[in-house]
C-alpha cells in the first residue's frame, strides 16, 4: 500500500473511534509497525491527528462514530480476479426462487454479475448489492432498517427488533475481516452484533474470502468454524488453512481466478 493510501486509511479509522492502536492501523494497512509509527509522527507534524502512547486519535472528536475496519473504497480493488471466481462459485449454490442474505463486502458484491439472470429474494445491508440489483436484474430486494455507515457502504441497525427477524433464508453469504482456527474475525463490535442476527436467520452460513484472509486476525470472533457450512476461497490457499478448515466439518471449495477477458464478456 503507497503512503497516500495508508494515510488515507488512518486518518478514517482516527475519525471513527476515539482511539485507534498501532496494532489496528497495522492490520488496516497491511503495514509493518515501524511504517505505521512513522505515518503517525508524520501525520502528526501534519496536525492531521494527534499521536499518543500506542496509537493516535483525531484532533477534533468525530460527531458521529463509524466502524473500525478498511474501508470499501480500498477493499473494492484488492484480489478482484479472485473475488470474481468466488462469487460465481457462490450463486452457483442458488436455486429460482429461494430467498436469501448477501452481507455487505467486496467479495460479496461481485455477486450481482451472476445474479443478473437470476430470480430470488435477497435481504443485504449493502447498498451497492442493492443498488445493482435493483438496476440490473429482476431479483426481489430487502433492506433492514438501520444507521447508514459510509465507509464500508452498509446499514446496520443495534436494535433487536427489527425487520431481519422476520426473514428466512436458505444461505447466508458474508465475507470477514479474517479466518482463523477460532473461527470468523472482525473489527467492530456492532459489525459483530448485526452479522450474528443475520446470520441466525438462515439454514447455512457461506463464507466467500480470498486466501489472503487467512493470514488476517482481529480481536473479535463472530463466530465459531462449526457453524460455517461452506467457506469459497481462491487457489492460492496453503495446505496448512485448508487443513484447518477440513479438520473443522466445513465444506471447502476452491475456485481459480477469473481471467479478466472472461469477466469482462459478463
Amino acid at each position: 500500500m503507497h503512503e497516500r493510501e495508508r494515510h488515507r486509511v488512518i486518518l478514517a479509522a482516527v475519525q471513527g473511534k476515539p482511539l485507534v492502536t498501532v496494532q489496528e492501523m497495522v492490520e488496516l494497512t497491511e503495514s509493518s509497525e515501524a511504517t505505521v509509527r512513522r505515518d503517525i509522527a508524520a501525520l502528526h507534524m501534519q496536525k492531521k491527528l494527534r499521536r499518543v502512547r500506542g496509537g493516535a486519535e483525531a484532533i477534533t472528536p468525530p460527531a458521529f462514530a463509524g466502524l473500525a475496519g478498511r474501508p470499501w473504497s480500498l477493499n473494492e480493488t484488492s484480489h478482484v480476479a479472485e473475488k470474481r471466481a468466488i462469487a460465481r462459485a457462490a450463486v452457483e449454490m442458488c436455486e429460482d426462487g429461494e430467498s436469501i442474505i448477501i452481507n455487505g463486502g467486496t467479495t460479496t458484491f461481485q455477486m450481482v454479475y451472476p445474479l443478473a439472470t437470476r430470480r430470488l429474494q435477497v435481504m443485504t445491508n449493502s447498498f451497492p448489492i442493492a443498488e445493482h440489483l435493483l438496476r440490473q436484474s429482476r431479483n426481489a430486494v430487502l433492506l433492514p432498517g438501520g444507521t447508514i455507515y459510509r465507509e464500508q457502504m452498509i446499514v446496520l441497525s443495534p436494535f433487536e427488533n427489527d425487520v431481519t427477524r422476520n426473514f428466512y433464508a436458505r444461505h447466508m453469504f458474508m465475507g470477514a475481516q479474517g479466518v482463523g482456527a477460532l473461527g470468523l474475525m472482525e473489527a467492530d463490535p456492532l459489525l459483530i452484533q448485526a452479522e450474528q442476527k443475520l446470520v441466525n436467520q438462515a439454514d447455512e452460513l457461506v463464507v466467500l474470502v480470498d486466501s489472503s484472509k487467512f493470514a488476517r486476525r482481529s480481536s473479535l470472533i463472530l463466530c465459531g468454524l462449526e457453524r460455517i457450512a461452506t467457506i469459497i476461497t481462491d487457489d492460492r490457499l496453503d495446505d496448512r488453512a485448508a487443513a484447518m478448515v477440513e479438520a473443522a466439518g466445513v465444506r471447502l471449495i476452491v475456485v481459480a481466478p477469473v481471467a479478466p477477458a472472461a469477466s469482462a464478456a459478463e
